[in-house]
């Protein structure tokens, strides 16, 4: 069975950087990890120059981060990698939890039709890393391998980066710094920042086997097997052949002894079969981990992913919230880099992504509860509730196996505009917006694929003959402005609008999805989140939306 061949990135050398040292540069990000790479992506696609280091000079070792939800693989479309990734990930949408051999719950990410992505695909984080380095390089990140952030200096107006590389040490100036150097971020531990939360005292093995073996692609959990007993094992297909098998182990097992393969493969054959065969691909142990950073922004220093904030892996929110945060920075980074916004703009990515990392690691603990009771009471409560979900539909709710990842909605956002008018539904301002089939110029598209990047205004009409003549004559205008606003006209009725970018909403689901109806406008931020809402166009309103948006109000930059 093929295994993967990690890539060697070519070492540059520094003496460009070193000439007229300390340069400066607007942006520098730390870490080319997933979230590092995601936020040096979206810099380029925003216009910005950037910078990036890492210590390394190849992707990541091991299966590591592995599920990317349904949130993440919009934002990969947007950052163009979605098709690379989804592609060459194992695609699913159920989940699977058993009591022993029994099977006491099920899940379906992804219930209703209408969405281009699934709920989560399996991949090997090396593969995500792969591909995001070769659209990094095609976008023109000045990306270089084999530099170690030695220390950073903040300053007043930026940043003093120390770098050694093979060709001796330099220092540079960043007007931004973006730090995503991971859970053990040396950047934060340098600089003495805090990070506050729980460890939790148990432990799990990863295994990544390779083999041919016909399970479907789902979720499979199960607590006390036979195979396994008195513990908790999980299963996930990965591309290749390759299966990730997670063991609890417990609070008292050696680390090292646990991670030889005369340990593993005998829990591997216990759980396969000794027919089966496999190759021992990688392995590591971990332990919970639910805590964060009490702030994100330092200055101009700009926590992103795991160096902010840390999860347990049951769950899948690290990777994936990591993403969200670089989708919620990057936006506003370059509007404040390109003096279009105050700096308080950044205030709002430290409020909403700290709000988003509490509720993760809620989630998270409250997994974690559940699948390690801390004492007796917890645990009988914990078996009760899965032998009473074999029967009883009440008690599937309770069995908590990692309540997996899910968009942050950003309801008490300071730059959301609060409706004036009644809707129904969940697309309420701050929330990320939901995908639908739609027509574009007589082809089959999809909605998100056709936003982002930019303010947009989707206009709600019956037809183009019936486009509210005071959407068409503010368009030019709104498109003009200081921050252009495209006004996006979607209709129940095919057709196109001369000048306007024109949706048709194929199976009505976008109409359904926002409530919509003829007249209704959206004002959606460049990272496809609702910002505002009417129920008939007003320039003026959308105007004061925007300002919102960028925190040109000055009083209502930060939510209370």
């Amino acid at each position: 069975m093929a295994t993967y061949t990690y890539p060697t990135f070519l070492y540059t050398g520094p003496q460009d950087l070193m000439a007229s040292a300390p340069q400066r540069r607007p942006l520098v990000v730390i870490g080319a990890g997933p979230v590092g790479l995601a936020a040096a992506i979206d810099a380029r696609l925003q216009g910005l120059d950037v910078l990036l280091f890492d210590e390394e000079d190849s992707v990541s070792f091991g299966s590591r981060a592995v599920c990317y939800a349904k949130r993440s693989l919009e934002i990969l479309d947007r950052l163009g990698v979605g098709d690379v990734v989804v592609d060459k990930g194992v695609s699913w949408n159920v989940g699977r939890t058993f009591m022993k051999e029994e099977e006491v719950y099920r899940f379906n990410l992804v219930p209703d039709a209408g969405h281009k992505r699934p709920g989560m695909i399996n991949l090997q984080q090396y593969h995500l890393e792969e591909a995001l380095v070769r659209r990094a390089e095609a976008l023109g990140v000045d990306l270089r391998w084999k530099y170690k952030v030695a220390s950073v200096l903040p300053l007043e107006d930026g940043a003093r980066v120390s770098v050694e590389t093979p060709d001796g040490p330099f220092e540079i100036d960043a007007d931004w710094l973006i730090v995503a150097d991971g859970a053990r971020s040396n950047v934060r531990r340098q600089l003495g920042l805090d990070i506050e939360g729980h460890v939790f005292k148990d432990r799990f093995l990863i295994a990544d086997v390779i083999m041919k073996a016909d399970y479907p692609a789902e979720r499979w959990f199960w607590f006390d097997p036979p195979f396994h007993p008195n513990q908790s094992v999980l299963l996930h297909k990965q591309s290749d052949n390759v299966w990730r098998i997670d063991f609890q182990l417990g609070w008292d097992a050696d680390p090292e002894e646990e991670k030889k393969p005369e340990k593993i493969i005998p829990r591997v054959k216990a759980m396969l079969g000794d027919e089966r065969e496999f190759t021992l691909e990688w392995a590591s142990i971990y332990t919970f981990q639910c805590r964060r950073m009490k702030n994100f922004r330092h200055g101009r220093l700009l926590f992103v992913g795991d160096a902010a904030h840390q999860v347990s892996p049951f769950g899948a929110r690290g990777a994936n919230s990591g993403f969200q945060d670089t989708d919620d920075l990057l936006w506003k980074l370059a509007l404040v880099i390109q003096g279009q916004a105050p700096e308080a703009l950044l205030d709002t990515y430290d409020a909403d992504r700290t709000y988003a990392a509490d509720e993760n690691i809620r989630n998270s603990t409250r997994s974690t509860d559940f699948i390690t009771p801390k004492s007796a009471v917890s645990k009988l409560f914990r078996n009760a509730a899965l032998e009473l979900a074999r029967t009883q539909p009440f008690a599937r709710k309770l069995v908590n196996s990692g309540r997996l990842s899910v968009p942050a909605f950003l309801v008490h956002s300071a730059l959301n505009t609060p409706d004036v008018d009644a809707f129904e539904g969940d697309m309420v301002p701050g929330a990320p917006l939901d995908d639908a089939p739609v027509r574009v110029a007589g082809q089959d598209a999809w909605l998100l694929d056709q936003l982002g990047n930019r303010f947009q205004l989707l206009a709600f009409a019956d037809s183009v003959d019936q486009l509210d003549p005071v959407v068409r004559a503010q368009a030019a205008a709104l498109a003009g402005g200081a921050i252009p606003v495209e006004v996006v006209l979607v209709t129940a009725h095919a057709g196109e609008a001369a000048g306007l970018t024109t949706l048709h909403d194929r199976d009505g689901l976008l109409a359904q999805r926002m409530d919509a109806r003829p007249g209704t406008c959206y004002l959606i931020r460049p990272d496809q989140h609702v910002a505002a809402r009417w129920r008939r166009f007003d320039v003026a309103g959308v105007r004061a939306a925007l300002a919102r948006a960028t925190a040109q109000t000055a009083a209502e930059t930060v939510p209370a």
